[in-house]
């Protein structure tokens, strides 16, 4: 491989796997081990090819409409969120179905039913055609607009009140605020959720790269292009001022006329296995300096089907060895094997 050797490099933290693709990940790896292949996932498990091509290589088939899964073959749904009616096709298969949801995306699903049961008008922010707005727009079609720019907002405020105003988990603060705002002054008694929707991870990551961006001769952002996260870091580094911005699947894709000081991030989704080979290539002469913005401890357990059929199973290995079953299965095991552990060629 070639080296670029660029003065120093910045990598942020935090940066990489957030809880939420933590959870699907493990999950999906989980289903590998208990089903025979192929196992079928409902959407990538996650927006990063990295992760998606090394489950293609364990048998994985990955599909956007779940009549496409034989009857009684087992189902991943993705960690985006899917709409109602994908859940009660998938259920109805007859087969294992395994929802890996982002809890955090659920939560927006709740807000949604809740507001559109109340009689309210949602304003959703988010991306068209993102798998995460369909699925979250798909629990209330009725009473949603998909929210995008200010005259999305106009528009809908032309609709019966009252008014309740939700976000994509992960946008940019950037793509969100002025939005919000706008919706604020418009609709001044318009409900929002005590917490924002944005997703802890993704505003994490955004804080950090805000904090250096502009103190560098070029960002280089890794996630794949369809990783609205991913998108997002890119947008954040070029709004502070940031000369170069670089959105990279890999190091393959990095330029070799790369120099000076060099930020590093990564998306969500994105392994940190893909930053190792990133840091070897630009060989920073000065060293890598590491920016802690902070620390992120959150862990989300396996989906409570696959705790079930863990249990299950732990249950029918106790009985051939003589032992007490187990009345839970113990999640100790799922917390301490990480998602980069299951990437890894050894694992």
């Amino acid at each position: 491989m070639h080296y670029v050797s660029v003065d120093r490099v910045v990598l942020a933290s935090p940066r990489g796997f957030c809880a939420g693709v933590e959870k699907a990940i493990k999950a999906l790896d989980w289903m590998t081990r208990v089903f025979d292949p192929p196992v079928f996932c409902y959407n990538e498990i996650v927006h990063n090819q990295v992760v998606v091509n090394h489950f293609r290589s364990l048998g994985v088939v990955f599909v956007d409409d779940v009549a496409e899964v034989p009857l009684g073959a087992p189902l991943m749904l993705s960690a985006h969120g899917s709409p109602p009616n994908v859940i009660a096709a998938a259920r109805a298969s007859g087969g294992a179905v395994i929802d890996a949801v982002c809890p955090l995306v659920t939560k927006v699903h709740y807000e949604l039913k809740v507001r559109a049961r109340k009689g309210y008008t949602v304003l959703y922010v988010g991306h068209e055609g993102h798998e995460e707005a369909v699925g979250t727009m798909a629990v209330a079609p009725e009473a949603v607009e998909l929210i995008q720019s200010i005259d999305d907002i106009d528009r809908a405020a032309q609709r019966p009140g009252p008014f309740a105003l939700l976000s994509q988990t992960t946008l940019s603060e950037g793509e969100w605020s002025h939005l919000r705002e706008y919706a604020i002054s418009t609709i001044p008694d318009i409900w929002m959720p005590n917490r924002s929707d944005l997703c802890f991870a993704t505003t994490n990551r955004q804080g950090a790269l805000r904090a250096i961006a502009s103190s560098a001769d070029a960002v280089v952002v890794i996630g794949s292009a369809n990783s609205s996260n991913t998108v997002a870091l890119g947008d954040v580094a070029r709004s502070m001022g940031s000369p170069r911005v670089l959105r990279v699947d890999g190091v393959g894709e990095l330029p070799g006329d790369l120099d000076g000081v060099v930020v590093v991030t990564a998306g969500a989704s994105a392994p940190e296995s893909l930053v190792s080979e990133v840091l070897d290539f630009l060989d920073a002469r000065d060293g890598v300096d590491i920016f802690d913005f902070t620390t992120e401890d959150e862990y989300f357990p396996p989906p409570p089907e696959l705790r079930e059929i863990l249990r299950a199973l732990c249950a029918v290995l106790n009985m051939g060895l003589g032992a007490p079953s187990p009345s839970t299965f113990d999640g100790q095991i799922d917390r301490e094997f990480t998602a980069a552990q299951v990437l890894s060629p050894t694992s």
